[in-house]
């Protein structure tokens, strides 16, 4: 499953913003579109988005700008992601139908790409904008053991 420039972007301008917020001031999106390489334009879309869904404030006139509506330890990535219209999924099925296949079916692999969109949404969800501007998202995924291999324990 490949993540799109929206939700991507969405959430480097989140977090841009998080980590300018304790300057007092709103953050003007010019100024996050020119550190993070992002078109104005673009982001004044997904802020639009990112405002109706209630995650940032804007603030008018002069030295207006954008700030967080909560606390960033309080937001998670996943709600970023889901703001801006980004459903994280990894089938191919349409939402709403039986299947992914001409015949209305599942395909063999379904129940597979479903559960790994679930699980991208469990760790998406686990994740705070906090711990993304603190860097603190680095070892957070659990490594599985290979199919097949048993856990060695200590004698007793």
């Amino acid at each position: 499953m490949r993540l799109s420039t929206k939700g991507r972007y969405a959430v480097m301008a989140m977090a841009d913003l998080a980590g300018h917020e304790a300057s007092a001031r709103a953050v003007p999106l010019a100024d996050i579109a020119r550190r993070q390489e992002i078109s104005l334009s673009y982001l004044e879309q997904l802020f639009a988005k990112l405002r109706r869904q209630g995650l940032v404030k804007s603030v008018r006139g002069p030295g207006g700008g954008y700030r967080l509506s909560r606390p960033a330890d309080e937001m998670r990535v996943a709600d970023i992601i889901l703001a801006v219209d980004e459903p994280i999924r990894a089938t191919r099925c349409v939402p709403g139908t039986k299947g992914c296949m001409t015949a209305s079916i599942r395909c063999m692999t379904h129940d597979l790409w479903e559960e790994l969109g679930q699980q991208i949404h469990v760790f998406l969800s686990s994740i705070s904008l906090a711990d993304v501007v603190e860097r603190r998202v680095l070892g957070r995924a659990q490594p599985c053991r290979p199919v097949g291999e048993r856990e060695i324990r200590p004698a007793a």
